[in-house]
């Protein structure tokens, strides 16, 4: 089967589950075109015919892994999330096997097959091998919540069976699968009659709308097994319920709605369009006072061989410091926060919070960066976004943080992690610094959930300092592929963050500060400038120039400070008086 490569991995000096690189190949000669096709074949969804059948056995996993066989033992079924019914598949890829699992399923020979499943998670493959023609595969690079891939396959001439298979992606976390569908000809394997189509949902209503958002409700649909819910013509959500927020919208800015009703069989008309105004007043984006330009560097809470310091040592260039990392806790989506004193030489935790105090009376940010070794932490529901809310907001009591860096490199669900931001801005109020700092392959397009949460909360974010580090190739947004290490690189990709609805001032570019700080992608500190100088000017560009400039772009960020401090602080010396002179 095809695979797609997969993008960068972490920070050196922190262990962290991380990506491969996932693009190089992709990038290959015609591969572009390839992935591109089987992405639109994800997003197709066809009409089964009357006397088609379920030739999948067991395929919402009702019966186990009755009927599947996984790879390593990677597959169980599990009662909780499911798409429907009681169970579900979760398979676990592991860093050397992707948790593949497979079920043989009996055909017709000359006869065309939809294959669909619903599925959860980061890199998620469905496919069909051994059709007897051209073998077929979907995937999709992260969902929020259970969405459908589907795609179809014809047999040949001699083909009785196939084999169908889902899976994950090497290092990545586990997925999930649900109502597996092989729909056409009966093959004599023992699957069901599928479902009719549902009709379209009845009785949209749209509650009181905020600055930002629109609760919407309808009447539920008796064979469906999920919804979509449209805004101005565009799939936005997918939900189980006949419920659902829409968020990340305009203060001020009508809007339509619809919703459709899903199940094995396909997706129903729209439903009847209803409008909703949002209110005025929205904000811009959060922060608080943080410069118009500003400086981000990590601050390491370990040693591992950059420069140890307290927090009073960081340079004054600095002008938000993220607190790298806090820890997962047994309750899913709670953290906490443990000062390394004895790896700091000492440091107590009335020093660190007195030295907190003294930057933040010099004018600077504080937050606490969740993310590292022992930060992967999951936002998947209702309850583990309370959590998470709840146990940022008390270590901001408990230290002086300033606001919370999201840095999770095993990927985020956009709807409960939006969810959970919103929670904590309401308890912390409009001073609440946030920011983030995703790896490229999070922020390539606007369907990835990491670029869908900054959208979602872009009202109360401050910036986002993409990782242009430890990266395989990437697109711009001129849709040509850029290298790693090049002034075109960081510019032409900052491209698809500023043209895919974040404002300028919500747009940092993160860099190594030494080439001992990151495995690759380390560039000199006037590089960095010049990219700066090209968004905000349009001056000192490489080969790529954007088509207009940004002014108010908000700066940079750098891991981190200590390794800043090993190299003599040459990093922030160079790029923060450059980024404080920015227009």
């Amino acid at each position: 089967m095809e695979r797609v490569p997969s993008s960068a991995t972490g920070r050196p000096g922190r262990t962290r589950p991380s990506p491969r690189s996932r693009l190089r190949r992709l990038f290959g000669a015609g591969a572009l075109v390839s992935a591109t096709a089987l992405l639109l074949s994800g997003l197709v969804a066809g009409t089964a015919q009357a006397a088609d059948v379920n030739n999948a056995q067991n395929p919402g996993f009702e019966s186990g892994l009755s009927g599947w066989t996984c790879s390593n033992g990677s597959g169980e079924a599990v009662g909780s999330p499911v798409h429907a019914g009681s169970a579900a598949l979760k398979a676990s890829p592991s860093a050397s096997d992707t948790g593949q699992c497979v079920q043989t399923v009996k055909v017709k020979p000359n006869a065309t097959y939809t294959l669909g499943a619903y599925v959860q998670g980061s890199y998620v493959y469905l496919g069909a091998s051994g059709t007897g023609t051209t073998d077929v595969s979907t995937w999709t690079p992260g969902t929020s919540g259970f969405s459908q891939l589907k795609t179809t396959f014809t047999t040949g001439a001699n083909t009785t069976s196939v084999q169908v298979y889902l899976h994950g992606w090497y290092g990545q976390p586990a997925y999930y699968a649900d109502d597996v569908s092989v729909l056409g000809p009966d093959g004599g394997g023992g699957g069901g009659t599928t479902p009719s189509v549902p009709g379209a949902p009845g009785g949209l209503k749209a509650g009181a709308a905020a600055a930002t958002s629109v609760p919407l409700s309808w009447n539920p649909v008796t064979n469906a097994t999920s919804y979509n819910v449209y805004r101005d013509g565009a799939k936005v959500q997918s939900v189980t319920g006949a419920s659902a927020t829409v968020t990340g919208l305009t203060s001020g800015t009508t809007y339509s709605f619809q919703v459709t009703a899903v199940n094995a069989a396909g997706e129903s008309p729209k439903s009847a369009a209803v409008s909703a105004t949002t209110t005025s007043g929205g904000n811009p984006g959060g922060g608080g006072s943080v410069p118009k330009h500003a400086v981000t560097g990590y601050w390491q809470n370990f040693d591992n061989g950059a420069t140890v310091q307290t927090l009073a040592q960081v340079p004054a260039q600095y002008d938000i410091i993220a607190v790298a990392f806090a820890d997962a806790t047994t309750t899913p989506g709670a953290v906490s926060f443990t000062l390394d004193s004895a790896g700091l030489k000492g440091y107590t935790v009335d020093q660190f919070k007195a030295d907190i105090k003294a930057k933040q009376a010099a004018g600077k940010k504080v937050v606490i960066s969740i993310g590292g070794q022992n930060g992967t932490v999951s936002v998947a529901d209702g309850a583990s976004a309370t959590n998470f809310a709840d146990s940022v907001y008390a270590l901001m009591r408990t230290y002086g943080f300033d606001g919370v860096d999201i840095d999770l490199e095993n990927g985020v669900n956009s709807t409960y992690m939006s969810q959970a931001l919103r929670s904590l801005s309401a308890k912390a109020g409009s001073s609440l610094v946030l920011t983030m700092a995703p790896q490229t392959i999070d922020m390539q397009s606007t369907s990835a959930e990491y670029f869908k949460t900054a959208l979602n909360v872009k009202d109360i974010l401050t910036v986002v300092n993409m990782q242009y580090y430890n990266s395989g190739s990437m697109l711009g947004c001129d849709g040509k592929v850029y290298s790693q290490g090049s002034v075109d690189f960081l510019t032409a990709l900052a491209c698809i963050q500023l043209q895919g609805g974040l404002a300028p001032s919500q747009v940092g570019l993160g860099l190594p500060a030494s080439t001992r700080a990151a495995g690759g992608g380390y560039v000199a500190p006037t590089v960095v400038n010049n990219a700066l100088d090209c968004l905000a000017k349009g001056t000192n560009c490489g080969s790529f120039k954007p088509s207009t400039t940004y002014p108010a772009l908000r700066g940079a960020m750098t891991w981190s400070t200590n390794w800043d401090a090993t190299a003599g602080n040459a990093w922030s010396n160079a790029v923060g008086p450059h980024v404080h002179a920015l227009p």
